[in-house]
């Protein structure tokens, strides 16, 4: 059975009341796959076949590294879906081993059933077009971080990009560690360099406003970097 209610909030499915969806999912063909703790969902490299959404329990990424290691990227809980950028496209594999990390239902809908529904509904076709554009954004954003070596750079040119050239002062909607999975460091280091920004006469942080008050010298940063 699925849980329609929960369904609503996954972000393919979100703002589509319990009976539409229930009826969309009426006229196509999905199965309802159960995973055991620790059992693989998917292998990476596999070909991407299905739309594969959470429905209870939780999932994990993982990644192999050149040493053997296995690095976990991300754990993935319901409603959420997964891989849901590289159901399309020519390298449509999956780009990590997902694996179950509590016993799991997931809910497998195949691409031509999908995009079935893509054209049955126009709300879950935008759904999934702004879920995936997202995904694209984050991880533009991840890849310019890259380009700068210390946390203070990193930290700097999200600053000044927050405020533009225009404003000195932005609200602030991300977590810290939200921002510290967007930059790719630990909750703590992040921390403790905002808090030296804060010692040096930076920038302020009052509850979500951060206000950027000396922005040549958080340019400086970039020159020297």
């Amino acid at each position: 059975m699925i849980d329609y209610s929960l369904l609503s909030h996954c972000p393919v499915f979100s703002g589509i009341p319990e009976h539409e969806t229930k009826q969309l999912l009426a006229e196509i063909h999905f199965q309802i796959k159960n995973y055991e703790k620790d059992e693989i969902v998917a292998l990476a490299g596999e070909e991407v076949k299905d739309l594969l959404v959470v429905l209870t329990g939780t999932v994990r990424g993982e990644m192999i590294d050149y040493s053997g290691k296995t690095v976990k990227i991300e754990d993935i809980e319901a409603p959420k879906p997964l891989a849901a950028a590289f159901l399309f496209g020519k390298e449509n594999r999956f780009p990590v081993t997902v694996s179950a990390n509590v016993p799991a239902k997931i809910l497998a809908i195949p691409v031509p059933e999908f995009l079935k529904i893509l054209q049955l509904n126009t709300r879950v076709l935008r759904n999934y077009l702004n879920s995936i554009s997202s995904r694209a954004q984050f991880l533009s954003q991840k890849l310019n971080f890259l380009s700068f070596k210390t946390i203070r750079e990193k930290v700097a040119h999200f600053l000044l990009q927050r405020a533009g050239d225009r404003f000195h002062s932005f609200e602030l909607n991300s977590t810290q560690q939200q921002l510290a999975d967007l930059f790719g460091v630990t909750r703590p280091s992040l921390a403790r360099v905002l808090g030296e920004m804060q010692a040096e006469g930076l920038i302020t942080i009052e509850k979500k406003t951060v206000t950027l008050l000396d922005k040549n010298a958080l340019n400086q940063l970039l020159k020297n970097g």
